[in-house]
């Protein structure tokens, strides 16, 4: 069995897309997972089954949740292993541990575009740092979230849409895995 970790683009948010976190768990389960658990009210849960590639298992979860609630929600999902990993490259180590909630990990379905990446570091007009590693994005926001210009820009120069989440939330998911 394959433990998983899969991550709703944009649910809850500003009352839009509203999922309930126990629909989102019967979902899963009905489709044959087991020791279904979710994290927060955003969208993130923890399910295990028999290994897939997780492009399937993407497309699996976002039809069933177009049938049960009636819209398309992005699904990111990524195995235990790999979300270790996600850890494991962080650059931002000393500021993981010393201001976790200004750092944000976006996950992507598909590798990052070098040149997109530098688009949009260009961009930036703050102090904000970003390092890409493959499907993976992490942000730096010293001056905090709320006011960064950088998350909108994201989706216009990456030409990709991904999901974010704060460190606290990606230690969270590592633990749900353990």
């Amino acid at each position: 069995m394959t433990t998983y970790i899969g991550l709703l683009r944009g649910i809850n948010v500003g009352g839009n897309k509203m999922v309930a976190m126990a629909e989102l768990r019967e979902m899963i389960a009905a489709l044959g997972f087991s020791d279904v658990k979710t994290l927060l009210q955003s969208g993130n849960a923890v399910f295990r089954g028999p290994a897939k590639a997780t492009a399937k298992l993407e497309g699996q979860l976002e039809a069933a949740l177009e049938k049960r609630f009636g819209m398309h929600v992005d699904f990111h999902v990524r195995t235990a292993d790999q979300w270790r990993a996600i850890v494991e490259a962080n650059p931002f180590q000393v500021e993981a541990k010393t201001d976790p909630g200004h750092l944000i990990v976006t996950v992507f379905k598909t590798p990052l575009d070098p040149a997109g990446v530098q688009a949009l570091r260009d961009a930036i007009p703050g102090r904000e740092t970003l390092h890409a590693d493959g499907r993976h994005l992490y942000m730096l926001f010293p001056d905090g979230i709320g006011t960064s210009k950088a998350p909108a820009l994201a989706d216009k120069k990456l030409g990709a849409r991904g999901t974010a989440r704060n460190w606290n939330t990606v230690r969270k998911l590592a633990a749900l895995t353990a």
